[in-house]
């Protein structure tokens, strides 16, 4: 094997590393949907407590988007680093 092969295996590897990190965006992406239908859920059962939910809602916003942004990281990581 050449030293070409070798390099062009290696930058291949790299893209199909970076790209299965990012399978963790769709994951975010669904959880993020859950934690709003389940807040919009909960207004509708009880609008007396809205205020209290949303910042529920965004707290668990805040902890699924924060899966996708170490995804992302990693992503970088794997293709500019390595």
């Amino acid at each position: 094997m050449t030293r070409m092969e070798k390099f062009e295996m290696l930058e291949g590897a790299k893209s199909m590393g970076a790209g299965a990190a990012t399978i963790a965006s769709a994951g975010a992406a669904v959880g993020i949907g859950n934690v709003f239908s389940s807040l919009i859920h909960s207004v509708a059962r009880n609008p007396s407590l809205a205020k209290q939910l949303f910042g529920y809602a965004i707290l668990g916003f805040a902890l699924t988007e924060a899966i996708a942004l170490f995804a992302l990281m990693m992503a970088f990581l794997i293709l500019f680093v390595f």
